[in-house]
């Protein structure tokens, strides 16, 4: 069920509200699912002031296999809706970082991106194949990945979404890229070596650092929070390592 904050803010928008779902659907098969809870000032924050409404919600849990699973829906000016998702593994397991992000201005969905980028030196061999034989033909609008995004996959998948069924092919590359996770995250075992461990902490770590580098993200934040409210959200909600 959608959140109250949600559903008073009628959220409407079917492409979210269908990604949304297969998203928590995906999630609720995880292993002892538990919400983490966070400052409540930063789970739901809502305005109302004429020309600058916003209002962006977020969902944290943690899972087998997963320290983190964030979901954020946002929506700003009444015009600009966003729904970003990253995974972040346990590093004591062999899985990948799930990540997606949908920008949609009106009508328009001007990025669309899907991966499982590495969260170690050669883990991407494992499903660097099943990634692959996803079928992403469909597509006329593919959009070049950022000077930053040499942390994604070789089978990151980035583009405008021109048409209904583009919009419907996006969710189902979504959906097989969390087919493929979650069935990772149910093969893998935990690790004692403290060295892997660590190099799987180093991948998180430099994925956020990577990431923060999207200025993007900031400068939509900038037009209603101010620098050191922003700077901590980035840091402490979107990409925390």
């Amino acid at each position: 069920m959608l959140s109250e904050s949600l559903t008073k803010t009628k959220l409407t928008d079917p492409l979210i509200l269908n990604l949304l779902q297969n998203i928590r659907e995906h999630r609720s098969t995880l292993e002892d699912l538990k919400s983490i809870k966070i400052d409540p000032k930063l789970t739901n924050i809502i305005s109302n002031e004429i020309g600058r409404e916003l209002y962006i919600e977020n969902e944290f849990h943690k899972a087998k296999g997963f320290r983190r699973l964030h979901i954020e829906v946002a929506e700003f000016s009444k015009n600009l809706k966003i729904l970003h998702c990253v995974f972040f593994p346990d590093p004591k397991f062999d899985i990948p970082i799930f990540g997606m992000d949908l920008v949609k201005i009106n009508d328009i969905v001007s990025a669309a991106i899907v991966d499982l980028s590495p969260a170690s030196r050669n883990q991407a061999l494992k499903y660097e194949k099943l990634l692959s034989v996803v079928d992403k033909s469909s597509f006329t609008s593919l959009r070049e990945i950022p000077k930053w995004g040499e942390i994604f996959s070789n089978n990151v998948f980035f583009a405008s979404l021109k048409s209904k069924s583009e919009k419907n092919d996006f969710c189902r590359v979504v959906d097989q890229y969390l087919t493929i996770l979650i069935k990772l995250s149910k093969k893998a075992k935990p690790e004692i070596n403290k060295e892997i461990i660590q190099e799987r902490i180093d991948f998180q770590k430099n994925y956020c650092v990577q990431q923060m580098k999207n200025e993007k993200t900031s400068m939509v934040l900038l037009k209603y929070f101010d620098e050191i409210w922003v700077n901590n959200y980035i840091k402490t909600v979107l990409f925390d390592f």
